[in-house]
């Protein structure tokens, strides 16, 4: 049984966090007000920089990005509200990094899903931060002659984006029919893709190598950069502002207020162990059903989820890492916690989560991890909000689609790759219908705009529409799913990864079930996950499924 626990992130003394021997000043509340808020806004406008920078629409349009800001210690002190997936996976990657000797002026670039990352295509680059004035406070001699010393790391600046397409087997790299990572695309364990404030070329030239479209995957890369560099730019001004020490106390401030506000909304509900389980439709490999089971165990102030029963590491792509299992229930606390409790490691303490080694939760190389990224994640937070609804019947809604619904299109000469997560019905709430034709779960993505779809890649958009009634009917009904229809305008490769095709999304109270998605390649019924080589003029076809009704239909006020 291997496990996770966001306070054994940085396991180091607080006095080695502060290394200066002095001791932390007091933090009243308005200028920890002032400070969250700052800090926020640093983590805000990396992500403004890197969505405003990026080439490629799945980011500059999706914004399938996300990023934040760490203290020394590797804990998350900041972060933007992108995708819940990319954010609560991300203390893995600094905590990667933090392993390989970085130094300020480095930057490491990782995608490795068993060394920090989640799957290939989310490239991740991690920068240690420096005060802008540490060599004068750390490096003057006797003589006030200008020291050697190394500056003192007081942060990280941390981006993911996902690339449409880092190599691999096909083109976009989010193969249906992968069966271990090196299908997958490049893998890169964290690298220092700038040493000392320079570009490493060879390094850049590598990477750019191995994938399809370099000149698009080199520009969002340069995306990346610069909303790290925003960030040491922006933290330097909140030294500069407040003085080192105040805002390093800042860091612990604000950490320790999110967990004690956390702590208080785990200990309101009720204690107790709460079981449920759910299963994923095949893994490519085999369509049999695969159990995911969870026991949610409620104690005071901390919750503990427990995979034990859960199904062995897969043949096919639908294996998620640690950290990405992690990632999905955090999710599921703040969900159910208070929204406006600030977002950082202080959140995640009070959660721990054990998973069978081995498991399709916690798999070991080199398995095929594409798929566990996008659809594995969204059947945990399913079955950890099934459990926790035992405990909070009032603050969880009816299953969503339950999927991302992956489309990749891909030209077979590398001219180009599309990527794309279609949203589909949220699940009813107890006080209220669920959203139509929406981002459900793990992810929080845009639809990429007709317009730019047809004017970057050669397709055409035939139909985008929601999908009438397929909501469950309740009291309160669930959202509806959407209708894209594509055809391709040159030969192309089309990979599928999708779930609820066969298990329709399940109300609660009386409420009735979502209705399925389905895929259509022309007018032929497509599996759920599929790569498949089309001519000129095919039409793909995705019918996302609708979200659970919630309560007896019944008692619908019109």
């Amino acid at each position: 049984m291997t496990g996770s626990n966001a306070s054994d992130s940085g396991d180091e003394s607080a006095d080695a966090a502060d290394s200066s021997g002095k001791t932390a000043p007091e933090i009243d509340p308005v200028t920890l007000e002032v400070l969250r808020n700052q800090l926020e806004g640093v983590a805000e406008e990396m992500g403004r920089t890197l969505i405003r920078s990026a080439y490629s629409p799945n980011i500059k349009e999706r914004r399938d990005c996300s990023t934040a800001l760490f203290d020394a210690r590797g804990r998350m002190i900041a972060q933007a509200e992108h995708i819940p997936v990319h954010l609560g996976a991300m203390p893995a990657a600094v905590d990667a990094v933090r392993e390989c000797d970085p130094r300020p002026g480095d930057v490491f670039v990782l995608n490795d899903p068993f060394t920090g990352g989640t799957h290939l295509p989310d490239v991740t680059m991690v920068s240690p931060l420096a005060p802008p004035d540490d060599l004068d406070e750390t490096g003057g001699g006797e003589n006030g002659e200008t020291g050697a010393a190394e500056p003192e790391i007081v942060g990280y600046a941390v981006s993911r984006a996902h690339h449409a397409d880092v190599g691999g087997a096909t083109p976009g790299s989010m193969p249906a029919n992968s069966r271990e990572i090196y299908q997958e695309g490049l893998r890169l364990p964290p690298t220092r893709l700038v040493a000392d404030g320079d570009v490493r070329e060879d390094v850049r030239s590598l990477l750019l190598a191995n994938v399809r479209n370099p000149r698009e995957r080199r520009a969002d890369l340069r995306a990346q950069l610069a909303a790290n560099e925003r960030a040491e730019r922006r933290l330097a001004a909140l030294f500069d502002e407040h003085g080192r020490e105040t805002v390093r106390a800042g860091f612990d401030a604000v950490i320790d207020y999110s967990r004690a506000r956390i702590e208080r909304e785990i200990e309101a509900l009720p204690d107790g162990t709460y079981e449920a389980a759910d299963v994923l439709e095949g893994d490519g490999v085999t369509d049999e059903d695969i159990a995911i089971e969870v026991a949610v165990t409620i104690d005071g102030a901390s919750i503990d989820v427990d995979f034990e029963g859960t199904a062995a590491q897969l043949e096919g792509n639908l294996n998620a890492p640690l950290a990405v299992a992690t990632s999905a229930v955090y999710f599921v606390v703040r969900c159910l916690t208070d929204p406006e409790i600030p977002p950082n490691q202080g959140c995640y303490e009070p959660v721990s989560v054990r998973v069978p080694e081995g498991s399709l939760l916690d798999p070991q190389p080199p398995a095929a991890v594409v798929g566990g990224n996008v659809e594995t994640s969204q059947r945990v937070t399913d079955v950890v909000f099934a459990a926790l609804a035992r405990a909070a019947p009032d603050r969880v809604p009816a299953q969503g689609q339950g999927t991302m619904n992956n489309l990749t299109i891909g030209g077979r000469d590398g001219s180009f790759t599309y990527y794309e997560t279609i949203g589909g019905g949220f699940g009813a709430r107890p006080d209220r219908d669920g959203m139509d034709g929406v981002q459900v779960g793990m992810t929080n993505t845009l639809n990429t705009p007709v317009e730019a779809l047809e004017a970057e890649y050669p397709l055409r958009v035939e139909r985008y529409a929601l999908r009438p009634d397929s909501g469950g009917r309740g009291r309160f009904d669930g959202g509806d799913g959407l209708e894209r229809s594509v055809t391709v305008e040159t030969d192309a490769t089309v990979s599928l990864l999708t779930e609820r095709r066969r298990h329709c999304p399940r109300g609660v109270g009386g409420g009735e079930d979502g209705e399925p998605g389905e895929n259509l390649i022309d007018d032929a019924q497509a599996p759920a996950k599929t790569t498949v080589d089309v001519e000129v003029g095919t039409t793909v076809t995705v019918r996302t499924p609708g979200g659970g009704g919630h309560g007896d239909p019944d008692d619908r006020e019109e």
